[in-house]
């Protein structure tokens, strides 16, 4: 398996901090993702595996026309590459498209997205990788920095979110263990705060603001069966 990780953010850094994987970036190479024709050639021959880390993840932002562009027009220009190169697409979704569907939502539950232009270009993303992709695996998921670095963390929002090394680190594992389809990828259920805390002992409690959603959580039973967690 010869791996490349598009994007450098918070969970490409680790993802390649844990794997010593290939990676394509925005700073590494100067690309715009949303113009794929321009270094499509960066995914060469040698890459069987690509694992697309790149969004547009303001989560609350009005900006409708990168929201789009982003993680729907340039992911199913990523489709069309990976389809046509036999590469298995590896594709970062969140567990945010969960937010006001059913509590405990599994894969195979149908979701409703909330009203913000990220939360709906994520779910539309997640089902033209279901619809276009020849091979793939899409890991539903949030993380948080390790140590947490805020100051204060809500208490009233539960969530399988993970510090980004163990989140990662379920990633690599079904990556390795090829798996395909569609899994939520996390921990079991906590707040935020109870998050926090563990990295970060001097975290002040704190309450969400009114638009964020106070459960988030996914069932992960399919990972855990798949990974005998």
């Amino acid at each position: 398996m010869n791996v490349v990780v598009l994007g450098q953010g918070l969970l490409g850094q680790e993802l390649i901090r844990q794997t010593n994987w290939d990676y394509i970036s925005r700073t590494h190479n100067n690309i715009d993702i949303t113009q794929l024709s321009e270094w499509s050639h960066l995914l060469n021959d040698s890459y069987d595996t690509v694992v697309n880390c790149i969004a547009y993840t303001d989560t609350y932002g009005v900006d409708m026309q990168t929201a789009w562009d982003v993680n729907l027009q340039a992911l199913n220009d990523l489709i069309d590459v990976c389809n046509s190169t036999n590469k298995k697409l590896i594709h970062i979704s969140t567990d945010y498209i969960y937010a006001g569907s059913v509590p405990v939502a599994s894969e195979t539950d149908v979701p409703v997205h909330i009203p913000t232009w990220y939360g709906y270009t994520k779910l539309v993303g997640d089902a033209l990788v279901q619809l276009r992709s020849n091979n793939y695996l899409i890991c539903r998921l949030s993380h948080k920095p390790n140590p947490f670095p805020y100051d204060t963390a809500w208490v009233d929002i539960h969530t399988n979110c993970d510090s980004v090394d163990v989140i990662s680190n379920l990633i690599v594992k079904l990556i390795h263990q090829q798996a395909t389809g569609v899994y939520n990828v996390g921990t079991d259920s906590k707040t935020i705060y109870d998050l926090a805390i563990k990295t970060n002992d001097r975290v002040k409690p704190s309450y969400k603001p009114d638009r964020v959603p106070g459960d988030i959580t996914m069932n992960i039973n399919k990972l855990n069966n798949f990974l005998n967690i």
